[in-house]
């Protein structure tokens, strides 16, 4: 960590420059869907970026306050849900979609908003926990966008999605764009971000990287396919909520450090060992959440 310290850490600002322009250029912005997840990419990265900020420079290592983020996540993931509904088809605007099931959709009516603001807010939050290691995080983003990428163009093709007994949502094809946008500025932070470091995302990128994918699956009817591709994010996730629950608990600590990756660097694994050995875990599982589109 201390090897770490002065490196640049609003790499993130970059990403969502790139990000922005380039949807700008090729979606179409008559696209309710494209201005939906554009939303929630800004909202959670000026959160991000107001975090960052205070960590660099007012030396405010805490940076917002933990419940302030919170608040703010949620203002932003529920209007971004209330949209995204209004445009979707009325049969599907409310309904959860299940993976491998073709048929069966879940009518959540009111509960559906705050499950929605829950998969966005949880999938930024997730990736957020996940970059703690020199490009662990943008690997699987990438991995992940690309998958959602396919997802979007096939949810949004009524040819392809009859053909795959998806749930067509007009319009969800155009975040096609976005998502290849995501993995273009990905590709070009990765170059900088390989280990050794010379930029991070930091809060800015983590946010609104993870947020705008979660707001993508939300288009598309994906939100439970978000949890297999975007499976690694959960697992960090789910090794910090389980190690602050053990130790409230039975004063025990289940993991040598949490998350996840941090665990195995106690263990003296090296970090470029992590970060690939990570990244083939998330390539694998988005095979199977694209395998998803099939297994019907």
């Amino acid at each position: 960590i201390v090897a770490k310290q002065g490196t640049p850490t609003m790499g993130g600002v970059l990403i969502l420059l790139a990000l922005s322009v380039s949807t700008s250029l090729w979606a179409d912005l008559s696209n309710h869907f494209v201005w939906a997840v554009m939303l929630v990419t800004a909202g959670f990265g000026l959160i991000g970026f107001a975090d960052d900020h205070l960590k660099v420079t007012r030396a405010n290592v805490r940076g917002l306050s933990g419940k302030l983020k919170l608040v703010l996540e949620l203002v932003v993931a529920v209007i971004a849900a209330l949209w995204i509904m209004s445009f979707q088809p009325a049969s599907l605007s409310s309904h959860l979609a299940l993976p491998f099931v073709k048929d069966l959709l879940f009518d959540l009516g009111m509960f559906f908003v705050p499950f929605v603001a829950l998969v966005i807010v949880g999938s930024s939050n997730a990736v957020n926990l996940t970059d703690g290691l020199d490009g662990l995080a943008i690997g699987p983003l990438i991995i992940a966008a690309s998958a959602f990428a396919l997802i979007a163009y096939l949810t949004g093709n009524m040819v392809f999605a009859t053909y795959l007994q998806l749930h067509t949502i007009p319009g969800a094809g155009e975040l096609a764009v976005y998502c290849g946008a995501l993995v273009g500025a990905g590709l070009g932070f990765l170059w900088f971000n390989a280990p050794p470091a010379m930029v991070f995302m930091g809060d800015t990128g983590s946010l609104s990287l993870g947020g705008g994918l979660g707001a993508v699956a939300v288009v598309t009817k994906h939100e439970l396919v978000l949890a297999i591709i975007g499976g690694l994010f959960v697992l960090e996730t789910v090794s910090v909520i389980v190690q602050v629950a053990s130790f409230k608990m039975t004063g025990r600590r289940v993991f040598r450090m949490a998350p996840l990756h941090h665990h195995y660097e106690q263990k003296g694994w090296a970090e470029p060992t992590i970060v690939i050995r990570f990244w083939i875990i998330a390539v694998i599982l988005a095979l199977v959440g694209l395998a998803t589109l099939k297994l019907r």
